[in-house]
């Protein structure tokens, strides 16, 4: 079903519907109760088959319920006889599995909005800028969507308000908007950084940013002083954070964005990519900037990448090993795909992640995280002629 699909239930006598706001991907609803008290136990037990809980009762106390259902189906997960997995793909799959059945169960708990984006609920905040920041200005129409929705909501507004830091720009912030992935990940940001830049920009001074995102890679490349850089994203979203945040920087006039799906048109000396690192199907609009569906935009960069490089010119790929530690791609593919395309590996910039779930033990994926590293590939035509460092 589609978003546009009402939620429909009853409620006292009368038969009441609003939109699904499903931007988590949550699926509808097959059937509505509404609750203003319920224990944890009790409202596990019917999310887990089914039933949405449309909340009328304190809004503190619908987050607490949140909490005690998740705990609940820690609690179930642990008492869950696993057979252990015997690759590490099959791992993958399954931690995607479990982490469907959460969204889909936690989803349950659900909050209504007015056609003002105005919540009426005992101690609820104001979170009509966060809306207004997510979907534009309302339609007058009522919504509902999940609680664990409306708190990504809150946390995008929080991110966009108060930024990321980011060194590579002196420690100046990014503000990513609502479904635009944030760069807290500051290790690829600095392989930008700090690759040295090919000596071709002397005479073609021009320089691709394919998926802008929130627009901080054609940041840190406007800052080393490239004359021109195109970014380029077929999110409309993605356009809007890049030229918020490119103004706040004071590099809008050199820095031009294209709505197109990967390349602008001519060539450049310099075209950088970061790629979802993941080849998996996207279950949100968020995930589509970790999992790219049979690496479709990595192969679609690597294939169009040699015709648009300007003589001597360099494709810098921005990709994580995750993948092959979990068995979902080996470094034998990429570097086919690359041969492929009639390009060639110059050199590659190697770093380690710093991010927190490196060092968690619980995390399902550790053993992957834990030996993961980020490359920063050079990469060129092969009938070009280069001058590398």
């Amino acid at each position: 079903m589609t978003q546009d699909t009402p939620l429909v239930w009853q409620e006292n006598g009368d038969t009441r519907s609003a939109r699904w706001q499903a931007d988590n991907g949550a699926r509808l609803p097959s059937r509505v109760q509404t609750v203003s008290a319920i224990d944890a136990d009790e409202a596990y037990r019917l999310a887990s088959a089914g039933t949405g809980l449309l909340w009328r009762g304190d809004f503190q106390q619908a987050r607490q319920l949140l909490q005690g259902m998740s705990r609940r189906m820690d609690t179930a997960g642990q008492r869950k006889k696993k057979s252990p997995s015997t690759n590490a793909a099959e791992g993958f799959a399954a931690h995607r599995q479990a982490q469907a059945l959460r969204v889909r169960v936690l989803g349950q708990l659900l909050i209504e909005l007015d056609g003002q984006y105005r919540m009426a609920l005992k101690r609820a905040p104001d979170v009509t800028q966060a809306c207004l920041e997510a979907w534009g200005p309302p339609d007058g129409q009522p919504r509902v969507l999940s609680l664990r929705s409306l708190q990504g909501l809150i946390g995008a507004h929080e991110w966009r308000k108060k930024g990321v830091p980011i060194d590579a720009l002196q420690g100046r912030h990014i503000h990513p908007h609502h479904g635009v992935f944030s760069p807290v990940r500051g290790e690829y940001v600095d392989l930008v950084a700090q690759a040295p830049l090919p000596a071709a920009l002397q005479a073609c001074p021009i320089a691709f940013d394919i998926g802008v995102g929130t627009g901080v890679l054609s940041a840190v490349l406007a800052r080393r002083d490239v004359a021109r850089v195109v970014g380029t994203d077929l999110s409309g979203r993605a356009l809007v954070c890049a030229r918020d945040n490119l103004q706040r920087l004071g590099l809008q006039d050199q820095v031009e964005l294209v709505q197109t799906d990967l390349y602008p048109e001519g060539q450049a000396a310099l075209i950088v990519c970061n790629p979802p690192w993941l080849p998996a199907k996207p279950t949100s609009t968020l995930e589509q900037a970790v999992y790219d569906e049979d690496s479709a935009m990595l192969r679609g960069f690597l294939s169009g990448l040699a015709a648009h490089l300007c003589s001597g010119g360099e494709g810098w790929l921005i990709l994580s090993d995750l993948a092959e530690h979990l068995g979902l791609r080996t470094r034998e593919q990429l570097l086919q795909w690359i041969a492929d395309a009639g390009l060639q590996v110059l050199a590659r910039i190697d770093t380690r992640p710093h991010h927190r779930k490196v060092h968690d033990t619980h995390d399902p994926l550790h053993a992957a995280r834990s030996a993961e590293v980020t490359s920063l590939w050079r990469l060129g035509a092969v009938s070009s002629v280069f001058t590398v460092p």
